[in-house]
């Protein structure tokens, strides 16, 4: 099966609340009126040490579900208390069983940047993700082409966002420069078939120019894991699963971030 495209398929088809009439005009007065956004990139960039996107998600199409009992805005506060740089929440409902209003809820009770994980494929999302508050947003190479990530990217950047552009082959990574991505998401799991390949960011790393922010995500279980990637000049890493089914998340970042420099 072929989970990206079924996923993709179906966000399509619930895009089109978004184009609605008079739904543009209210994003554009939201974004009007919500604070500055914050620099994600510079989050990470002045990290003191390993610098951790910590997700918040209650399920996923490869493990069902994780933690459908957190709080959002809970654990958002304990991922902040605890020394995340920056925080990433789920916004897709069916698959992931997100939701939009999370990221509006939680952008009221933390200081961190708040990146919205969602599959943003029209640039009315754009404007949604800009109006819930969000202050980066990620863009997948892989269900886009180049002309329409380049497009994606420039309308992030107008409003004042930022973009963490996804990337999971080598070919994927060329788009992603081509377009100027400055910050880029290497992710060790194949989303059309869920499986990992945990030597994807080693391999890819060493192609990236220097000024370009690196995050490698999926199956980092360990602070071995973070430490074997930081060897390839990897600082900045995304980090879910780990944290939402720990007993103690808060004790788990922790446990992530000692031992950085």
């Amino acid at each position: 099966m072929d989970f990206l495209a079924k996923i993709v398929a179906h966000k399509l088809k619930e895009s089109l609340e978004l184009f609605e009439a008079g739904r543009l005009a209210a994003f554009k007065a939201a974004i009007a009126t919500r604070p500055k956004p914050l620099s994600l990139k510079k989050a990470l960039d002045e990290a003191p040490g390993r610098a951790i996107i910590a997700e918040i998600k209650r399920a996923s199409p490869s493990k069902g579900e994780l933690a459908m009992k957190l709080d959002p805005v809970d654990l958002a506060r304990v991922y902040e208390k605890n020394g995340a740089a920056a925080l990433s929440v789920l916004t897709e409902r069916k698959f992931f069983h997100g939701d939009p209003e999370f990221l509006q809820e939680i952008k009221l009770e933390v200081s961190l940047p708040v990146l919205r994980k969602d599959f943003i494929l029209e640039p009315l999302q754009v404007y949604e993700s800009a109006a819930l508050g969000a202050d980066a947003l990620l863009l997948l190479v892989n269900v886009l082409n180049r002309g329409q990530l380049q497009a994606l990217l420039l309308l992030t950047r107008s409003l004042g966002l930022e973009a963490l552009v996804e990337v999971h082959t080598r070919e994927e990574l060329e788009t992603a420069l081509a377009v100027d991505a400055d910050l880029i998401g290497i992710n060790h799991r194949d989303l059309h078939t869920f499986q990992l390949h945990m030597d994807r960011a080693l391999e890819l790393a060493p192609l990236v120019p220097a000024g370009v922010t690196l995050v490698a995500a999926s199956g980092l279980k360990t602070p071995t894991d973070l430490a074997r990637l930081e060897e390839a000049g990897i600082r900045a890493f995304l980090i879910g699963e780990s944290l939402v089914t720990a007993k103690d998340p808060g004790a788990k970042l922790r446990e992530f971030l000692r031992g950085s420099t």
